[in-house]
């Protein structure tokens, strides 16, 4: 079936990438990009991080400059999409116009997932999803002392570690009982722990935050769930997101924890695909099950499988998941899900902070986590894109190179 005309809800990374793909494979029929943000499409991973240490600016954050979009006829709309007329093939946007669609891709993203405490409405309480959320907290980030981060997943940890590299004194408080718990293996979360409390930041794990206090409007202290306050004139808080799935929700499109796709990215109408972080997809890599991604390269990956599947190349979505995070020095590489693990191997001394963890179940290599070695990153997402025959027993071999290895056992 012809296909000449493509919308996109959601100008992030899965968004644009698919748009781009799409034009990349030779694709001229008209392509609308949707996004309710102002500006040009932007790449996210750096607004806890290196923009907000001024390392790199507003400017330099843009997937591509403007004259990309006019030259390559891609219309981009700054509007929010309010509803899928899946019966006359179009979506109707917030301004009152609406858009025809022979395929329509979803790639809404999630929003933060809020605090929901008294008090988290005052002044100095903040998350980091949007550029807009950055530049609200980067003034204030200057003037603050006492810094209380909620939540020590990768945005979390990764503002403390800036807030750390500023001088601040940075406390966090998590519910878990260590670092990442959701993300990596002990043995990493360990290294990782170490290395942010030599930088400064004080920990308080096993413990949710009760309410926020304050003064004339902005913000006092955090209380915890035991009672203790901690000192604050900034708040930040990265406890997960919750995917944007209302739009495909009231289109009678199929929910299971984002909106459902098949092994082709393809939501239960033919005309329509969900890519990124809102698309729960059967994962090879977790047994087949059901599974929800948040990452940039699972973003860009079913982008372009969904963009050849439009140019005619369809495949099952196969790729392996990768991801990463950078926190002060130290730069952690996953690649796989370590979902289930019953065993690990160490590569490398953590106190070097050049360390590698090896996740098995069953004696099958299903992760690689890696601390500023990137070589056994790489040889881990080669190992992990074919039937990995590594055992344990050959890995746990005094003086074992994992690179060496992959390399001895290409096929």
């Amino acid at each position: 079936m012809s296909i000449s005309s493509v919308v996109i809800v959601g100008a992030g990374q899965a968004g644009f990438q698919v748009a781009a793909s799409l034009r990349q494979g030779g694709y001229t029929g008209a392509i609308t990009l949707i996004g309710d943000e102002p500006g040009l499409p932007y790449q996210r991973p750096p607004l806890s991080k290196a923009y907000l240490l001024g390392k790199i600016k507003a400017d330099n954050l843009a997937f591509r400059p403007a004259t990309f979009f006019s030259e390559q006829n891609i219309e981009l709309l700054h509007t929010r999409a309010v509803e899928i007329d899946r019966q006359n093939q179009n979506v109707v946007l917030a301004n009152g116009n609406s858009v025809d669609y022979d395929h329509l891709i979803l790639a809404t993203g999630g929003h933060n997932r809020l605090l929901s405490i008294p008090g988290d409405d005052v002044e100095g309480v903040y998350g980091i999803k949007t550029l807009a959320d950055a530049d609200a907290l980067s003034p204030r980030m200057s003037a603050a002392s006492n810094v209380v981060v909620v939540g020590c997943g990768f945005i979390g940890l990764e503002f403390a570690a800036v807030a750390a590299a500023l001088g601040k004194s940075v406390q966090l408080v998590d519910r878990g009982d260590r670092l990442m718990a959701r993300a990596i293996s002990h043995e990493m979360s360990a290294l990782f722990l170490n290395a942010h409390q030599s930088w400064g930041v004080k920990f308080h794990f096993n413990q949710g935050v009760s309410r926020i206090t304050h003064a004339n409007g902005k913000v006092t202290g955090v209380v915890k769930e035991n009672g203790e306050e901690l000192p604050a004139d900034l708040v930040v808080y990265g406890i997960g997101i919750i995917p944007n799935i209302t739009l495909a929700a009231e289109a009678g499109l199929e929910i299971d924890n984002g909106i459902k796709v098949d092994a082709n990215l393809l939501t239960n109408d033919p005309h329509i695909s969900a890519i990124g972080d809102v698309a729960c997809f059967p994962c090879i890599h977790n047994n087949g099950e059901h599974t929800r991604i948040e990452s940039v390269p699972n973003a860009m990956d079913q982008a372009r499988s969904v963009a050849a599947r439009l140019l005619g190349k369809p495949s099952p979505f196969i790729a392996t998941p990768w991801f990463w995070t950078d926190q002060g020095n130290l730069k952690l590489q996953i690649v796989g899900l370590s979902t289930g693990f019953d065993t690990t191997v160490t590569l490398g001394d953590p106190s070097s902070q050049q360390f590698s963890v090896l996740c098995f179940r069953k004696d099958h290599l299903i992760a690689v986590e890696s601390c500023n070695r990137p070589s056994d990153h790489m040889a881990g997402k080669k190992l992990l894109s074919r039937p990995a025959e590594l055992t344990i027993s050959e890995a746990s071999t005094p003086g074992f190179d994992l690179k060496a290895w992959e390399i001895a056992h290409r096929t």
